[in-house]
């Protein structure tokens, strides 16, 4: 064999040499203050992170194989250096700014939730959305019944552990859940919401990382137990193979191009809905993402895509889900402040709330194995994405199950479950308040 057919290292998919070196430029030109924070300097400053960060966490003894890996580490990497400052502030604002301002999270979703949803088959499809809402409400109710046990060892009262604990870590994440709950509980008790929003917050963020390392967890159940997980890519149980691949079929770049244009034009059919035709359902406000969901789930059900379409859509979502998840990570990553993290750190916040996500996962997972679906992922979607801090909540979740294709069950469960749980919410604190 001669040396230029020998294998070379690579990182990221180049020779290691290389991506060493683009890394250490983009380093070195941010602490020499001459990178920019706009677009093109925050995306590459942002691979430069996440790049050694997601190599060493996938190469990393015990981490790799049971905490969650490369892109976990990424996630935790990234809070750690946007905390203690370890880079220059304008930096970690440019980084904030990018993925929230600009919004490259909400494109990411957007280009997900096209793929995923028009890569399954339709019947399929519609069969899974049927049974996913009763897998929510069983996540919230196994949550409420394991925080009451949870809380029984501090003596916290059940009302309390529903209304200030499971409410607000089941909610559907911060903007759409802990601050709309605390202008709930304002209006039906009276106190200002900042009494309520000021715990919720706290109890969200515990609540997350634990739903993080919970789907790590989950993931390395299904790679130990096959049968309690399907493929990543739908939830009914012996459907591995209903989607659109065609193997005799590889998509042009045009195909590639139509479909990013429909998730756009999906995208936009969502806002046209949510801020002009039907903001709110039922007093409460509906989320672009969740009407965005629903046109794209309501197209593949009438088969008006074309296939090649399709196969466009899902050969973008699967480019964005193996290379650019990365740099989701190190976006919400960035924005976890490890201080207010290490704030709500007492031993009973801590017990009763893993107490609510373990409940939300066996609620979940119990309930989707009834209605025929995979309880693994089940429990990451129905129960874990419940129990994030949203959107970006949803992708740290899915990003440390290996499950990105599952975005638009994860979407529902934020959106609209999230809308679902402000319902509840409403009755709940006038019965127990």
């Amino acid at each position: 064999m001669t040396n230029d057919k020998k294998k070379v290292f690579k990182l990221y998919g180049a020779p290691w040499y290389i991506t060493i070196i683009v890394c250490l430029i983009i380093l070195t030109t941010m602490f020499l203050g001459g990178l920019g924070t706009d677009m093109p300097s925050t995306f590459a400053l942002m691979l430069a992170i996440g790049i050694p960060l997601y190599e060493i966490g996938k190469r990393l003894p015990i981490w790799n194989k049971y905490i969650g890996g490369g892109i976990l580490l990424a996630f935790l990497g990234s809070s750690v250096i946007g905390t203690y400052s370890l880079i220059p502030s304008e930096y970690v604002t440019s980084i904030d700014n990018f993925t929230s301002e600009i919004n490259f999270l909400t494109f990411y979703i957007t280009v997900l939730i096209t793929g995923s949803v028009l890569s399954l088959e339709r019947n399929i499809l519609l069969k899974s959305f049927a049974g996913y809402f009763p897998a929510i409400l069983g996540g919230f109710v196994g949550a409420i019944l394991l925080a009451i046990v949870g809380g029984m060892f501090f003596g916290i009262s059940p009302s309390e552990l529903v209304t200030h604990y499971t409410l607000p870590i089941m909610g559907g994440g911060n903007g759409g859940g802990a601050i709309p709950l605390s202008e709930i509980y304002s209006d039906i008790t009276g106190e200002g919401s900042d009494v309520y929003y000021s715990f919720a917050i706290i109890i969200l963020t515990v609540g997350n990382i634990f739903a993080i390392f919970a789907a790590a967890l989950l993931n390395k159940l299904g790679q130990a137990f096959p049968k309690l997980t399907g493929d990543g890519k739908t939830l009914i149980r012996g459907t591995e193979e209903a989607d659109v691949t065609d193997e005799e079929y590889t998509p042009t770049l045009a195909d590639v191009a139509s479909g990013l244009m429909l998730g756009l034009g999906s995208y936009t059919v969502g806002l046209l809905f949510s801020t002009v035709l039907l903001p709110e359902i039922f007093g409460f406000p509906i989320h672009e993402l969740a009407y965005m969901v629903i046109f794209v789930v309501l197209l593949c059900a009438f088969g008006i895509v074309p296939k090649n379409v399709r196969m466009g859509a899902k050969r973008l979502q699967t480019f964005f889900t193996k290379h650019l998840t990365l740099l989701i990570m190190v976006g919400v990553g960035v924005d976890l402040d490890l201080n207010e993290l290490l704030a709500a750190i007492t031993f009973s916040n801590i017990v009763v709330s893993l107490f609510i996500i373990i409940g939300a996962i066996l609620g979940s997972g119990i309930v989707g194995y009834l209605v025929g679906f995979y309880p693994i992922d089940t429990a990451v979607t129905a129960g874990l994405c419940m129990a994030n801090r949203g959107g970006s909540g949803d992708l740290a979740v899915l990003g440390a199950a290996n499950r990105m294709d599952l975005i638009a069950y994860a979407q529902l469960s934020s959106r609209l479950g999230g809308a679902i749980i402000l319902v509840l919410a409403s009755v709940l604190f006038s019965i127990l308040l």
